[in-house]
């Protein structure tokens, strides 16, 4: 079973990704509501990925990106981010990071799972 983590700090995203990992694909799926909290939850839950939204107040998602590839025990974690932001100098920048893929809000719940899997290369 595939775990993930879901940092975001829109209590309705958290509640509607989660539940949508959960009921369609059967996977565990644990959140964070922070930057912060995000970090502290990855080394402890060990997620196979993280879904990270791109703006939070306080820690922003590339800020808690840069901070996961620090720590040994997140490094190799994949990250997608999720964002609203749909510019193309945005989707670049986001790119430039690292992360695995962009996937932009809104998502569709139905299909999360199939768009995380796909990017993963998850049978």
């Amino acid at each position: 079973m595939r775990r993930i983590l879901i940092i975001d700090d829109e209590d309705d995203i958290r509640q509607v990704a989660a539940l949508s990992l959960e009921t369609i694909a059967g996977w565990e799926v644990a959140v964070a509501s922070s930057g912060a909290q995000g970090l502290a939850r990855a080394v402890d839950y060990q997620p196979d990925a993280i879904l990270l939204d791109v703006m939070m107040p306080g820690m922003d998602g590339p800020s808690t990106f840069r901070e996961l590839r620090k720590n040994p025990a997140t490094s190799k974690i994949p990250v997608l981010l999720l964002t609203a932001k749909v510019q193309s100098t945005d989707q670049r920048r986001f790119a430039d990071l690292g992360v695995e893929a962009v996937l932009f809000k809104p998502f569709d719940p139905l299909t999360l799972a199939t768009q995380i899997s796909s990017v993963l290369s998850w049978s």
